[in-house]
C-alpha cells in the first residue's frame, strides 16, 4: 500500500450526501444534514468523514461506536433520562454504541467523525 491511499480530508473530492431525520425522529426545526463520507474500511465497519448539521432536535439510537470533533456551532445531546450535554467546538468525544436520546443543533454545526459498526 503506497502514500497514495492516504485520505486526506482537506484534499478530499467526496459529493455531499444531504439527508434529513426520518419525519418521526424529527422533534423540532428542520433538521437538514450533509455528510461527506471520506472513507470506508475495506471490511465495511469503519467509515470516516465530516458531518454537518442544521438547526433542529431529533432522536437517536446509536448502533455504532462514534468519535466526534465539533470544528464549529452547538450541539447538545441528551440521553433517555433528559441529562444533557453540551458540544461546541474543539470538543472531542465518543458516543458509545447503544446511547440513546436526542441530538439537537443550537447553531449550524459541522463535526469530523469517526464510526465503527461492531458486528454481531
Amino acid at each position: 500500500m503506497s502514500i497514495h491511499s492516504v485520505v486526506d480530508f482537506s484534499e478530499a473530492t467526496t459529493a455531499a450526501e444531504r439527508f434529513k431525520p426520518a419525519a418521526e425522529k424529527i422533534l423540532k426545526g428542520d433538521p437538514e444534514q450533509t455528510v461527506y463520507n471520506h472513507y470506508n474500511s475495506p471490511c465495511g465497519q469503519m467509515n470516516a468523514g465530516v458531518w454537518e448539521g442544521e438547526v433542529g432536535q431529533w432522536t437517536v439510537n446509536y448502533t455504532e461506536h462514534e468519535y466526534c470533533e465539533i470544528v464549529q456551532g452547538v450541539s447538545v445531546l441528551r440521553d433517555e433520562e433528559g441529562n444533557a450535554k453540551t458540544l461546541r467546538a474543539g470538543d472531542r468525544f465518543v458516543i458509545p454504541a447503544g446511547f440513546k436520546g436526542t441530538w439537537e443543533v443550537l447553531e449550524p454545526c459541522r463535526k469530523i467523525y469517526v464510526v465503527f459498526e461492531q458486528k454481531a
